[in-house]
């Protein structure tokens, strides 16, 4: 296993270049703790691909997130839970990743999870060779068929200092998620963000 020092340009670069390196519909997952910030790298993939001659549709787990009675089922910290209990992985796959490969329609968000209460969002039709962006945390060993996954990783430590004491509570639901899908051995791109300024790449 090599690590490899790049840049948050290089970075974004490289995987514009994976994610547009093939014809057609294409679905890319984006997948690290909240805390290292998925969504923001997630953006901003949308403006070069763009410019690669792509269109974008951009996709965030959390508005396909279980109701509040299912997730909090067993208390709001439990880390087992928010594992386990907290996506609904059927609701994504089936209204998100499985259709937007077939003929690029998708449901842009299933679940206001501040509402508790669905969104009501409407199908949208996405043109061929679209790119579809999901960002998320806990996202990997689930089965979901797309074509690049990429995940954030740190140092346990690392991720302890950036959840704080009030998330603390979460770290034992990544030390699981980490021990039994072994996402740096499964994702496509894994990135190591113990300093966000000087990203690394893992290639094994």
């Amino acid at each position: 296993m090599q690590v490899l020092p790049t840049t948050p340009s290089a970075l974004v670069a490289h995987l514009v270049d994976l994610a547009a390196a093939a014809p057609g519909r294409r679905r890319v997952l984006v997948d690290g703790a909240a805390a290292l910030e998925p969504t923001a790298l997630a953006d901003a993939l949308v403006v070069p691909l763009r410019a690669a001659g792509r269109a974008v549709v951009r996709v965030h787990a959390d508005d396909f997130l279980r109701p509040a009675s299912v997730r909090y089922e067993h208390g709001r910290q439990d880390p087992d839970a928010y594992l386990e209990d907290r996506l609904d992985v059927g609701g994504l796959a089936r209204e998100v990743l499985d259709p937007f490969a077939v003929d690029g329609t998708y449901l842009p968000s299933l679940w206001d999870a501040r509402r508790d209460r669905a969104t009501r969002a409407a199908r949208t039709r996405a043109p061929e060779g679209a790119v579809l962006v999901v960002d998320g945390e806990l996202l990997l060993g689930r089965w979901f068929d797309v074509d690049l996954t990429v995940h954030l990783t740190v140092r346990p430590a690392t991720l302890a200092r950036r959840l704080g004491d009030e998330r603390a509570w979460l770290l034992p639901a990544f030390a699981r998620y980490d021990q039994e899908v072994a996402p740096q051995d499964v994702a496509d791109v894994v990135v190591r963000l113990d300093d966000p300024r000087r990203p690394a790449l893992v290639v094994r």
